[in-house]
């Protein structure tokens, strides 16, 4: 979907960087706290600056009691029940495309400043009986109930759709993780140089949690100071001894724990909004959201995680921007060869010309500008709260750059998409 003629006419939007819970592993610290418990710190100390005119918030691992996740909360918090709120999903793009939802409503309707975020407690997956089963003891309950709670205790391990495969979704057939081995063979990314790429966002999330880059952003919860996953003991004599995870064929895969984003819990909020809305919190614009770009491809016939290498180069020549006029590069680390696929495709012109359409020459994204402080590889990956977590990371990175430098937000999504926002410091 492509942003092909902006509206220059429409109102100007800005983000301003929300706060997050520290991300914490899946089964650790927030084991028993639901995604409402995970949120609603993040929530009431960000109303706690100003009452949002819309609410919105993520989750993608379904729970099945909640149907309208920003609704529960808003009532949760306490908050003004007169505030719209509603949920979207897109993957680890969701707080990111819901970003672009409120961004498409500020200014207009009476709404300047939006509340976006998410959520995910992977500590919680649910587990969904089949179709044919849930059919059988609808009618089964609905006829005799003590029938009915008969066959459920009855029920087997065929009867439930259990999530073991990496929340692959139904269509893919396999996780993410299978995909992205097939894509880092055939462009032969080595084991090593993704090793590399791992151990560079370990050091720059580690070098912000010491430099107090972070501390702004992160809100101590439930015994937490702090993001858990950032290792300063790692290195890459450490990183090259663990084993593959999608080791298909057996002995050539290049994907391992230590190269993979990790199962996270964690929520994260962000506010976008126009000058009225920003001056309700007594703050003056700095980062405006300029444009944005999304991408699908067929997974079927190319990478899985390889649709920023479209939409990137779309966003870029429709600004007449080069990769290297761009101070700052923040990029979802779904896997470290994920990045460094799209990397090379980005910089790659015949892949530019054939796949994204685009026949510039952009040149090669700086390395050295991309992730300064870590990305999810080190800080962990909540899928529904990523999108607002590198959003305001990026809000805040740009606040410390000249006037007029622009900023790139990429997040690839399962399902073969992507969001990509162009940032721009006022």
């Amino acid at each position: 979907m492509t942003n092909t003629h902006p509206d220059h006419s429409a109102p100007e939007v800005f983000l301003s960087p929300g706060v997050r819970t520290p991300f914490a592993k899946a089964g650790g610290a927030y084991v028993h706290q639901s995604s409402v418990e995970l949120s609603l710190p993040v929530l009431k100390e960000m109303v706690g600056r100003s009452r949002p005119d819309l609410l919105l918030w993520g989750q993608v691992i379904p729970d099945p009691t909640i149907s309208n996740l920003a609704r529960d909360l808003l009532w949760a918090a306490d908050l003004d029940r007169t505030i719209p709120a509603f949920s979207s999903v897109l993957a680890c793009a969701t707080s990111s495309v819901m970003a672009l939802q409120a961004a498409g409503m500020v200014g207009k309707g009476g709404t300047h400043l939006a509340l976006v975020g998410g959520v995910e407690s992977m500590s919680h997956a649910a587990f969904s009986v089949k179709y044919r089963v849930t059919e059988r003891l609808l009618g089964e309950f609905a006829a005799d109930p003590a029938k009915g709670w008969e066959s459920f205790s009855q029920l087997t391990r065929e009867d439930f759709d259990l999530p073991t495969r990496g929340w692959s979704g139904r269509n893919p057939g396999h996780s993410m993780g299978d995909y992205m081995e097939v894509t880092a063979q055939e462009m032969g990314l080595g084991r090593t140089e993704q090793d590399q790429w791992a151990l560079r966002s370990h050091r720059g999330a580690i070098e912000g949690q010491d430099s107090g880059f972070f501390s702004d952003l992160v809100l101590p919860h439930a015994g937490v100071a702090q993001d858990t996953f950032p290792r300063r003991d790692t290195s890459l004599e450490k990183l090259a001894k663990l084993k593959p995870v999608f080791d298909r064929p057996p002995g050539k895969g290049t994907l391992t724990a230590g190269n993979a984003s990790p199962l996270t819990d964690g929520a994260a909020g962000l506010w976008v909004g126009d000058r009225e809305g920003l001056a309700r919190m007594g703050l003056e614009p700095q980062v405006r959201l300029v444009d944005w770009e999304m991408a699908a491809v067929d997974y079927e016939k190319e990478g899985m995680l390889m649709a920023p290498a479209r939409a990137i180069p779309r966003l870029l020549s429709r600004h007449h921007l080069r990769a290297d006029e761009v101070a700052l590069w923040e990029i979802h680390e779904a896997f470290a060869a994920q990045v460094l696929a799209n990397l090379r495709a980005v910089g790659d012109p015949v892949y530019r010309r054939e796949k994204a359409g685009v026949d510039l020459d952009l040149g090669e994204i700086p390395q050295d500008r991309v992730n300064p402080h870590g990305g999810s590889l080190a800080l962990g990956h909540p899928f529904g709260a990523t999108g607002a977590r590198i959003l305001s990371q990026a809000a805040k990175e740009l606040t410390s750059m000249a006037r007029g430098s622009f900023g790139v937000v990429s997040i690839c999504a399962a399902g073969g998409q992507s969001t990509v926002t162009l940032l721009q410091r006022v």
